[in-house]
């Protein structure tokens, strides 16, 4: 009797590992997109929170010694997450640690939760993307992509604002642009877009008014261009 319990207790467990084996690209997806929807409730759940930097300062010093690793995974989560507004968490950055402290944790966070979207989408392939990324911003990311060196045009699309770069992540993923390159690239094109936001989070700090105003309408501006010019600036320069 307690032969055949120890027998099939073995049988049970070999059969679930051969599940697991062969459905394993299913259960990581399923836990992904599980993640995906637990992050936006609690994203919009407290999103009047999470929208003031002082409040996201105040969450994260909460933490102590482990701050620094807490403001990481936000800027992690919010990559992976695209639908979250970065500029929140890199401001916040600024208004935590200054503008350079600021600028270089935002920047890892941001790097490793760049590398995460682009293997995952890299691995799964288009099924995967195709499940995640409207059909909209697939074709005009592919459209963008096929223009000229693909190196420069992902550079150009990291650098110019208003163009949603975490979502492009995933995309690369996907392109014939390799994982180097894209590491690369997308930090490089970041820089510019950190550094403004975390100055201007670290000058909320300081209570600096005339720089906040300047910065601010700056920054709109080139957003709004970014925006409405964005697409033509990367053709005119990617056909060259």
């Amino acid at each position: 009797m307690l032969k055949s319990i120890k027998k099939y207790i073995k049988n049970t467990i070999n059969i679930i590992k051969k599940l697991l084996i062969q459905n394993k690209g299913s259960i990581v997806l399923s836990l992904f997109f599980l993640f995906i929807i637990f992050v936006g409730y609690i994203y919009y759940k407290n999103f009047t929170v999470l929208k003031d930097p002082k409040n996201i300062k105040n969450i994260i010093l909460s933490y102590g010694n482990y701050g620094i690793v807490v403001f990481l995974l936000f800027q992690i989560i919010q990559v992976v997450a695209f639908f979250i507004p970065g500029e929140v968490i890199q401001i916040s950055g600024g208004y935590i640690y200054g503008t350079l402290f600021g600028s270089i944790y935002s920047l890892i966070g941001i790097t490793l939760g760049s590398v995460f979207v682009f293997l995952l989408s890299h691995i799964y392939g288009r099924p995967l993307v195709h499940k995640i990324i409207c059909k909209k911003d697939l074709k005009f990311f592919d459209r963008l992509l096929n223009i000229g060196s693909i190196k420069l045009i992902v550079f150009l699309l990291y650098l110019i604002p208003g163009i949603p770069k975490d979502a492009l992540g995933y995309i690369c993923g996907i392109s014939d642009i390799k994982f180097k390159d894209f590491f690369v690239l997308s930090t490089l094109g970041r820089i510019p877009g950190v550094l403004a936001s975390t100055y201007f989070g670290a000058n909320i700090h300081s209570g600096n008014k005339s720089v906040l105003i300047i910065v601010g309408v700056f920054s709109s501006l080139l957003f709004i261009i970014g925006v409405l010019k964005g697409e033509k600036i990367i053709k005119k320069i990617g056909e060259k």
